[in-house]
């Protein structure tokens, strides 16, 4: 079995090739809550399933409503079949997706793509935001002048948790994001930093 047809493959480049060295950066501005947008960067690794199943989600919310075949989503999202019949049946587990087999068979949402937001289908997945060492952040604690850490990783989870709760699969389908995650995808990688004000020269009376 391939990598690309595997249970858990590693991460995903933005095409879908799986490629550890790829990355989805979030940023935002701990200062204001209202805005997705901070101060700092962090690195996010993107498992493969994931960004399978969106696009597999996204590709059922530009249909016409319909049944649409694992073939249909495999040609237009380029996902191994295999591994696709893997998504859609956990996905229709947990109540996004619903089947149909017979004549016509095929994969329909399970309720409108307006109600489905990137965390929820995250989570359908991954089961959850966030780890270290595989130890929640619920229940991880560190010693000594380390102690902050933990707070911090709660701090980008749930700046995380804001733009994937943001964006819908209707979103996506139209190409229609959110103004503050269009604004976030805008910003430049690593950050760049503002020049430093040019000293004025001292003037004689």
């Amino acid at each position: 079995m391939s990598e690309a047809e595997s249970p858990h493959p590693e991460e995903v480049s933005p095409a879908g090739d799986p490629d550890p060295a790829s990355a989805a950066v979030v940023t935002a501005d701990p200062g204001n809550a209202a805005s997705p947008v901070w101060a700092f960067t962090l690195p996010l690794r993107v498992p493969a399933r994931v960004d399978y199943a969106i696009r597999a989600l996204t590709e059922m919310a530009a249909s016409d409503g319909g049944l649409i075949t694992v073939q249909r989503i495999s040609h237009a999202q380029a996902i191994p079949p295999k591994f696709l019949r893997h998504i859609l049946a956990e996905l229709r587990r947990v109540g996004l997706l619903r089947s149909h087999r017979g004549p016509g068979a095929g994969y329909a949402l399970a309720k409108s793509p307006q109600e489905i937001t990137l965390e929820e289908i995250l989570r359908a997945i991954e089961g959850g935001l966030s780890s270290v060492h595989g130890v929640s952040l619920e229940e991880i604690s560190y010693p000594g002048a380390a102690q902050p850490l933990r707070e911090v990783w709660l701090a980008v989870r749930s700046s995380m948790s804001a733009v994937l709760a943001s964006v819908t699969l209707t979103d996506l389908a139209q190409g229609n994001l959110p103004p503050a995650v269009q604004a976030l995808a805008d910003q430049p990688y690593p950050p760049t930093k503002a020049p430093s004000p040019k000293p004025t020269a001292a003037v004689g009376r």
